[in-house]
């Protein structure tokens, strides 16, 4: 029993009591942590006591003195965020050299350089850093030639930076990195052309590209036309040739040449699709009433009869 409530107190004094008697320590002002890029600031009656920047745990009474004891009661700490921060200025209005209304979009960081003058020297830094870098962007970057305004980034970014830096640092809020990335146009209407001019001239394109294929098309056809009338031309010109001489071979042997001619007339008989009545010999007779009989006359082509 004695072991359970020993413990039930330690876990008490541990879990509760311990972190109470900090926070009064701290109340006191006996001592203060300070965190990673972070500063505290004691002011009393006015006055700035001290300004610790460097992360860990500090005894007050060695910075402060005496007046750590009263400096939560009756003055203030005030906590500064000294990390690097991060601005987006959307469509800045400025105008080329052209007088083509322009927007510009700037990128840039800040970061607290001077605890004090932070804190007493403006009231409103990070506004007045940003409406600083506004008009320098305005101030700077106006009548710029077109062309370079929406190449030369690198050189725009910075001229503005070097015009902001040494009024920024008066305020104790110091400019970064400063980038410009986006440039563009901000009449709808000149938007509006661009676009339509872009098309056309795209149709344009399209139009040459399409035309110079069906002239390449034309010239590959005519070519091959040409090609193929020249060897049909000479093989209808040797063509005479070629038959005479397979002709004269054939007539050379009597039976051959008999035979082929008969054979020759057969097939255009029978390709002609004419009537062909066979009768026997001898059959004159039989043959002129056939010739005259009205309805064999209008009655189809008889079969070959063999």
């Amino acid at each position: 029993m004695n072991f359970i409530i020993a413990t039930f107190i330690s876990f008490v004094g541990c879990a509760i009591g311990f972190p109470l008697f900090l926070g009064i320590c701290r109340m006191l002002g006996l001592y203060a942590i300070v965190s990673e890029r972070q500063c505290n600031v004691y002011v009393l009656f006015g006055k700035v006591l001290a300004t610790i920047d460097e992360p860990g745990l500090h005894i007050l009474l060695f910075k402060l003195g005496p007046a750590a004891f009263i400096v939560n009661w009756l003055g203030q700490c005030h906590v500064l965020d000294m990390r690097l921060d991060q601005e987006y200025l959307r469509s800045q209005p400025v105008n080329s050299e052209e007088g083509a209304p322009m927007g510009i979009g700037i990128w840039h960081e800040m970061f607290i350089s001077d605890p004090v003058a932070y804190l007493f020297k403006n009231s409103d830094p990070r506004g007045s850093l940003s409406a600083n870098v506004s008009n320098s962007a305005v101030r700077c970057l106006s009548n710029m030639p077109l062309s370079t305004m929406m190449v030369n980034r690198h050189a725009m970014s910075d001229t503005v930076r070097n015009e902001v830096s040494p009024k920024s640092h008066e305020w104790g809020y110091k400019l970064g990195s400063i980038y410009i990335r986006k440039v563009h146009f901000r009449d709808i209407g000149m938007i509006r052309q661009i676009e339509s001019k872009v098309v056309n001239r795209l149709r344009q394109v399209t139009s040459a590209i399409k035309q110079d294929g069906a002239n390449q098309v034309s010239i590959i056809t005519s070519t091959a036309e040409r090609q193929a009338a020249v060897e049909f031309a000479k093989a209808a010109a040797i063509r005479p040739q070629i038959v005479g001489e397979s002709l004269q071979k054939i007539s050379q042997d009597h039976e051959v040449s008999e035979a082929m001619f008969e054979i020759l007339e057969t097939q255009k008989v029978v390709s002609s699709g004419a009537r062909l009545t066979v009768l026997p010999q001898n059959g004159e007779l039989l043959a002129q009433l056939i010739a005259g009989h009205p309805e064999k006359q209008a009655s189809t082509p008889p079969p070959i009869v063999k």
